[in-house]
């Protein structure tokens, strides 16, 4: 069983920067896609980027892209999110999630999940 552990969200002011971190233990794959999501209250969840495999291109939401960026050790099994100049907009609890095979925008698509980071952008 994947099982999937988030780390590193916080509370910033607008234009801040954290640093996202899931990290994978369980069975893994070498063909598992990690992918982030995002859900603010009321709304649906997000896709914000994920990766298949280092080489690959990441996909990228574009209400992040230029500020987000996304990156995976293989080795360490770790999906990382770095946020830069964050807007309040931003707010969310954020997710990680993988699947085995190809990454896909729609959430439903995921198998493994992991409980959550709360990431808080202030005015």
């Amino acid at each position: 069983q994947l099982q999937l552990a988030e780390s590193g969200g916080g509370s910033v002011q607008t234009g801040g920067s954290l640093r996202l971190s899931c990290a994978a233990s369980g069975i893994t794959y070498s063909t598992v896609c990690m992918a982030w999501f995002r859900q603010a209250p009321g709304k649906e969840r997000e896709d914000i980027a994920g990766i298949y495999s280092i080489g690959e291109t990441p996909f990228v939401a574009d209400s992040v892209k230029g500020r987000f960026t996304v990156s995976r050790d293989t080795s360490k099994d770790t999906l990382v999110l770095l946020m830069n100049n964050l807007e309040p907009e931003d707010s969310a609890m954020y997710y990680c999630a993988a699947r085995i095979g190809f990454c896909y925008r729609e959430s439903a698509k995921y198998t493994y999940w992991g409980q959550g980071t709360q990431v808080t952008v202030s005015s």
